[in-house]
């Protein structure tokens, strides 16, 4: 007898999903695995858990907003970008949009007209810096105070 419940589909790591060159997707994208795209998505793309790669090819474009933890760019994206583990941008890479990264790859060549911005959870965590002299005057005095002490 077949069962009238739908169950939840649960997408592992090792899953691929593939948008072909010449495919349109219009509408959000919730996936889990890998995302490859190689053609155009129209609308925002996000993992449905706390991992999740996206990869997108040369000729790969999305316009809407990206966030996913690992994303390599190799097209162009028209949004905001979130990664929350490590973004790459390859040298064809075009983002047109805000990049929040925890860590980043650039290559020569890639191109983002937006901000790029430090995830700042870790940042808040860091001691202030110490302050240094900043004119010649303050620099000077510093070397002859220090002079001074080792002559003592």
């Amino acid at each position: 007898m077949l069962s009238k419940r739908k169950k939840a589909v649960v997408a592992t790591p090792n899953e691929h999903t593939l948008i072909a060159k010449g495919s349109t997707i219009t509408g959000d994208i919730q996936f889990g695995g890998i995302l490859h795209v190689q053609g155009n998505v129209v609308g925002h793309v996000t993992v449905s858990g706390d991992k999740g790669q996206l990869v997108v090819d040369r000729s790969g474009v999305i316009e809407g907003e990206v966030r996913v933890p690992h994303i390599i760019i190799n097209g162009q994206v028209i949004g905001d970008v979130y990664a929350t583990e490590k973004l790459e941008l390859a040298e064809n890479a075009r983002v047109e949009g805000n990049v929040t990264y925890e860590t980043i790859e650039m290559m020569a060549g890639a191109q983002v007209n937006g901000k790029l911005v430090r995830n700042k959870e870790e940042q808040k965590s860091l001691p202030a810096p110490d302050r240094k002299a900043s004119t010649k005057e303050e620099v000077v005095a510093e070397k002859l105070a220090a002079s001074k002490d080792k002559k003592a």
